[in-house]
Formats: C-alpha cells, sequence, structure tokens
C-alpha cells in the first residue's frame, strides 16, 4: 500500500496558510453561482443556463479536465455522477449512465460537437477511436436520463456531447509532451491562426504509446497501445447573421490484445496475441443563419468512416448525417424548437474466423429518417414553465417509433429550482442483435464414454428482436445554497420492457460437436431506481471541494440463460482542487465503486469493490510553461474494474505515474 503520509501533511499545512499569499486563478474566480448559469445547449437543442435545465444535467468544463489529469475522455467522465466508468485494459472502456454497463453497452448516446459516434454494429461507441486533443475540450454535457425526444434512438440512460472550442479561443501555439510508466510516451502540438477579420482556423496533432497491463495471474497482458491523429477547425462569420464552422479529424492506431477463442478441441480454448489496426476519419460542417434575437436555423453535415481489422472480424462503416433545426420564439410564452434529420449507415464486414464468429447479413445498410418538436410554455412569468416534445423516427429495424417528453421547471425563489420529468425512449436493434453468430464456449463432453462431442454454446441473433422500451420518472432540485454551496440531487424511476435475453432452445448435434443454441429475445424487463447528487463547497478562495454519490437499485425478471450486467449500487467521487499560490496547483481525487458483475459471453463474471485516489502537482516556474506531476490509482498496485466481454481477457488496473510539460506561445 502507498504511503500517503506526504500528500495528507501537505495538505494540512497549506490549509493554515495565509489566503493573501494565494493570487486566485481563473478558476476561482467565477461564483458558484456563475457556475451554476454556465450555458448548455444539449438538454434544449438550444442555449440555456444550468440552473434552467428541466433535466439531470453535470457540465465537465476544461478547467476541470485539465486539473483531473485525464489522458481520455472516458477518464474525465469518471467526474460525473450517474455515470459508470470502468477500465477494460490499455485500450479499452466499458461507459454507461445509470446501469448496464460493459464494453458493447447501448443505452447511451455519445456526441461530438453533434456529430454521433454511435456505432450501429452494437449500438454503442469504441471509445477508444474518440481521441481529441483534450485540451481542445471546451466542455462535456452530461444528461442523465432519456434524451430520446431531442436526439433519437438509443438516447435511452443518457447523452454526452463533447464540445470543443471555437477556434477564436485557441489562437497561437500550444506544445505538450510527456512520459510515464505506463504512458511510455504522449505529445500534441497546435497552432491557430486568423485567416482574415472573420475567420479564425486551428490544426493539431498528436501521438501517444502506452503500455502493457498485466492479466489476473500477473503476466503480461501485452496489450500496449498506440495512436496518431490530427486534424483542423475553421470557424468564419460569413455575414453579420450567417456563421459557418467546418471541421475534420483522421486517426490511426495500433492495438495490441490478449484474447481467449473456444476451440472444439481440448482443453477448449486458446489464447491469440494479435494486433487490431483502426484507421478513420470524419469532416463536419455547421452553417448556421439568424433572423432575430429569437429565431434562427441551424444545418449540420458529416461523414464519417472508420475500418477495423480485428483478428475475427474485418469491419468498414461509413456514416453520413444531414440535421436541419430551426429555433424561434412564436409569442411571448412558446418557445419552440424543431427539426428534421436523415442518417445512412454503411457496413462492410469479412470474417477471418468463421468458425468462431460471423454475420449472418455481413452487408448492412441502413437508413433513418426523423422530426422532432419541442415547446417550451411559460405558465407563470419567471417561475414555471412545462416542456413538451417528442422525436417521430423511422428505422429499417422495427419502422416506426414515438419518444415523446414532459418536463417541468419550477422556480419558487433565484436560488432554488425543482424539476419534474416524464419520458419514452427505445433502443432500437443493432446488428449483433439481428445477425449475431457466435460460438461462445465449448463445454466438455458431460458422459464422454456415451458420447465425446463437446457442447457448444452458440450465441444467434433474431430478426424478430424488437426495440427495447423505456419509461422514466425523474425528480431534481438545483440549488446554490449560499456563496460557498451548491448542490445538485436527482431521484429517478426506471422502468423497462422487451429487454434483451438470450435463452436457449433446442440443442442441434453435428457431427464434432452438440450446438446449444442461445437466440437473443425481447423477453427481458425490470426496473431501475436510484439517487444521484453533486455538492461543490468553496471552503476557502484557493480551495474548493467537489462531490458526487450515486445510489442504483438494480432489479430485472429472466427466467432465460443470460441477461444485462448488474451495475454497482454506491458509486463516490471526492475531489479536491487547490491553488495555495498563483503559480502552483494541487488536486486530489479519491473514488470508490461497489461490487459489480458484468455480462460475458461465458456468462456474469464478478468484479469486486474498489476505491483508488489519483492525485497532480502542477508548477509555472514562468508565465506560459506549466509542469505537472500525475499519479493515477495510488492506493493498489493493481485492481480488476471490469470483466472481458467478447474474447477479451480480464485485465488488471495498475498504478502508474506520468509526468507532463505544457508551453503556450
Amino acid at each position: 500500500m502507498i504511503k500517503l503520509h506526504p500528500f495528507l501533511l501537505w495538505c494540512i499545512v497549506i490549509a493554515f496558510i495565509d489566503p493573501v499569499f494565494a493570487d486566485n486563478k481563473d478558476y476561482f474566480d467565477m461564483s458558484l453561482e456563475e457556475l451554476m448559469n454556465v450555458q448548455v445547449t444539449s438538454a434544449s437543442k438550444k442555449s440555456q443556463q444550468l440552473s434552467d435545465v428541466a433535466a439531470a444535467v453535470f457540465v465537465i468544463n476544461q478547467e476541470d479536465i485539465k486539473r483531473s489529469g485525464a489522458t481520455s475522455i472516458p477518464e474525465a467522465l469518471r467526474m460525473a455522477p450517474g455515470i459508470e466508468v470502468s477500465r477494460m485494459d490499455s485500450s479499452k472502456w466499458s461507459v454507461s449512465a445509470r446501469g448496464f454497463n460493459g464494453r458493447f453497452a447501448n443505452k447511451l448516446l455519445v456526441l461530438i460537437d453533434g456529430r454521433s459516434v454511435y456505432t450501429l454494429a452494437f449500438s454503442g461507441v469504441y471509445w477508444e477511436n474518440q481521441d481529441i486533443m483534450m485540451e481542445d475540450i471546451e466542455r462535456i454535457e452530461v444528461i442523465r436520463g432519456p434524451g430520446a425526444a431531442l436526439w433519437g434512438a438509443n438516447a435511452v440512460n443518457g447523452v454526452i456531447n463533447i464540445i470543443t472550442k471555437h477556434s477564436a479561443n485557441t489562437q497561437g501555439g500550444l506544445v505538450t509532451a510527456g512520459a510515464g510508466s505506463k504512458e511510455n510516451g504522449f505529445g500534441s502540438a497546435r497552432y491557430g491562426v486568423r485567416l482574415n477579420p472573420d475567420t479564425t482556423a486551428r490544426a493539431y496533432f498528436k501521438g501517444f504509446d502506452r503500455g502493457d497491463f498485466k492479466l489476473l495471474d500477473g503476466r503480461d497482458a501485452r496489450d500496449n497501445f498506440n495512436n496518431l491523429q490530427g486534424g483542423f477547425r475553421i470557424d468564419s462569420n460569413l455575414t453579420p447573421k450567417d456563421s459557418l464552422t467546418v471541421s475534420a479529424d483522421a486517426f490511426t492506431s495500433e492495438i495490441r490484445e490478449n484474447l481467449s477463442f473456444a476451440t472444439v478441441k481440448p482443453p477448449f480454448t486458446r489464447d491469440i496475441i494479435d494486433t487490431t489496426k483502426v484507421s478513420g476519419g470524419n469532416l463536419r460542417s455547421n452553417f448556421t443563419h439568424t433572423f432575430s434575437p429569437t429565431s434562427s436555423y441551424a444545418l449540420q453535415f458529416y461523414y464519417d468512416i472508420y475500418k477495423r481489422l480485428q483478428p475475427f472480424d474485418s469491419e468498414t462503416r461509413q456514416t453520413v448525417d444531414i440535421e436541419f433545426q430551426h429555433n424561434f420564439q412564436a409569442n411571448s410564452w412558446n418557445e419552440i424548437v424543431w427539426g428534421m434529420s436523415y442518417r445512412y449507415m454503411d457496413g462492410d464486414h469479412t470474417f477471418p474466423l468463421p468458425e468462431v464468429f460471423t454475420l449472418t447479413d455481413p452487408n448492412p445498410q441502413n437508413h433513418y429518417y426523423s422530426l422532432f418538436a419541442k415547446d417550451e410554455i411559460t405558465l407563470l412569468d419567471d417561475e414555471l414553465w412545462l416542456t413538451l416534445g417528442s422525436k417521430f423516427e423511422h428505422n429499417d429495424f422495427t419502422g416506426f417509433e414515438i419518444q415523446p417528453t414532459a418536463r417541468l421547471l419550477w422556480a419558487p425563489h433565484e436560488q432554488h429550482r425543482f424539476w419534474g420529468a416524464l419520458s419514452r425512449a427505445v433502443r432500437t436493434p443493432s446488428i449483433i442483435d439481428e445477425s449475431l453468430n457466435l460460438v461462445g464456449q465449448f463445454i466438455p463432453p458431460p458422459n464422454p464414454t456415451l458420447d465425446k462431442r463437446p457442447i457448444a454454446t452458440v450465441i444467434t441473433g433474431s430478426h424478430a428482436f424488437t426495440a427495447e422500451d423505456l419509461l422514466a420518472f425523474e425528480l431534481g432540485y438545483r440549488s446554490n445554497l449560499d456563496n460557498a454551496f451548491s448542490l445538485d440531487a436527482t431521484v429517478f424511476y426506471n422502468d423497462y420492457s422487451d429487454m434483451r435475453l438470450i435463452a436457449p432452445i433446442n440443442p442441434i448435434p453435428t457431427v464434432n460437436q452438440i450446438n446449444l443454441p442461445l437466440v437473443i429475445n425481447n423477453n427481458g424487463g425490470g426496473h431501475t431506481k436510484g439517487f444521484e447528487t453533486s455538492l461543490v463547497w468553496q471552503m476557502l478562495d484557493w480551495w474548493r471541494w467537489d462531490f458526487t454519490y450515486s445510489y442504483l437499485y438494480t432489479h430485472l425478471k429472466s427466467n432465460d440463460f443470460l441477461q444485462e450486467t448488474q451495475s454497482p449500487q454506491h458509486k463516490t467521487s471526492i475531489r479536491a482542487v487547490m491553488s495555495p499560490w498563483h503559480d502552483v496547483d494541487f488536486d486530489l481525487w479519491l473514488r470508490y465503486s461497489d461490487k459489480t458483475s458484468f455480462f460475458t459471453i461465458n456468462g456474469p463474471y464478478p468484479v469486486s469493490s474498489y476505491v483508488t485516489m489519483d492525485a497532480r502537482l502542477a508548477w509555472k516556474p514562468i508565465k506560459n510553461i506549466e509542469l505537472s506531476l500525475i499519479g493515477q490509482n495510488l492506493l493498489d498496485s493493481n485492481h480488476l474494474e471490469s470483466a472481458g466481454e467478447a474474447f477479451a481477457n480480464p485485465t488488471q488496473i495498475p498504478r502508474s505515474f506520468y509526468g507532463k510539460i505544457a508551453w503556450e506561445f
């Protein structure tokens, strides 16, 4: 166990330093009231103050990201209540909202500047592909609860929108570099220029090489990971009423993986070390026209492509998306947002190991059409608002879907907000739900003297699979209690029906084995309920505490073979953010996660509870250069956070350290 005495002693000493020695930084210059009034856009598809949002919203800003020491988006998401983040190995993460976490979590919609990074392959996110430059993130808006009325299917338990900075705010140069015990080396470079009085631009390049973690038995997992990525963004005011943004990114990476496949011969499994090669890119444009201070429209287009060359599946996927949105104020008490969109997704799969993994439809093409409308109605001026809205969507899997919401916000006092919501959301089928053919494991013959053939469990999709359905009830409270405290709390009840389950049917004998088909169906259901809170305490001018707590109770009914992941009941995060001098930052981050179990192809896999802590010490020897030292997972040499879903072997997450230098010019 690492000795923490120096950290604790240092905290005690600086607690008694006269605050006159602390030259307050920008991070502490904002009052808690100003922090609550940060503008957010994802909850209502319009800009509004955080305090006026009738939804469970948490904002992670750029300074939070920097001071957390996070090197990836999933690490930064650990700050948000109600969000489950588990690291699987050197490259892979599992992220979800309000339960059902796992590598292939399918109830969370993730966007980058409004561009969906959802993949049709499994209705989830390849987090290792989402590696934008962390310093370019302006904020991450985290919405827990259904966002389907605005964002459509698969925004079931939450929406995460990663919003990058306007290029006008990234002028000049920035260079970062670092290395550590697991971060073998990383660096980035960005430069922003003004092309003309109305146009700014930036370009960036970044890369890293991450070292091996360890398997449960202590062997090297041989899962090192490297990535190179670059891109640009251009923002232009074409006229006083018209603006245009164009951005693009491209990346290439190599992911070493320690995999275990079922085989028909004893010992019925074989391990391989192989490299997954991934590459891709995107192009996005957004045009906005302003009619008046109360009316505007936006037209967004993006194209996204990625290629994954894996040992068991080679996949190429392209997405084209066009979206139109119009905001206007019909009168003094009706503010309306409406829009429509079209999305086309084209996939192509080949199968290097067809005896292990195939799809019955290897070249799926899918079309999505949608229309949404939302009306915010002022019932009492500056006190009571009602929001009604719905998404109307057509997809190639289940046809027409309606996803409505009703939200009420009450502000009896300028420092207090109460809200409630009733919403419906659906999770439409993915390719694996309909087309999967996966050999999960070979079970030795139960009676070799009578029959020497092993039993093969074969998970198969079904074209009869329909959309999963959620009816969600939410109540929330948000307040600035005084100049030193702010509080945000939410309670919720989610009722699920037609959920995915995997159930056995009659065995099918073959010459070499007996196949036990496990067919995907909609026989699942159940409910979750929980409580989420975040508290900010400005203890001193230069010392702030951020506290989050999440409670989740999950009850799923099932008489079938396998069901969804059981999530931790309790999760807690405590951050101490300190700037005792104008050129020194010191941050501590303590986290607790309750025990859980993950869905795997071999059945539920239990993961014990754990406590861990990160620390960051940063110093600016001169104005534009910052040196920082970060320690992660300091309380144990290794711990397990997630199970190896699909073919991956469970991997421990190590204690690690890295140093970083950042130079602005």
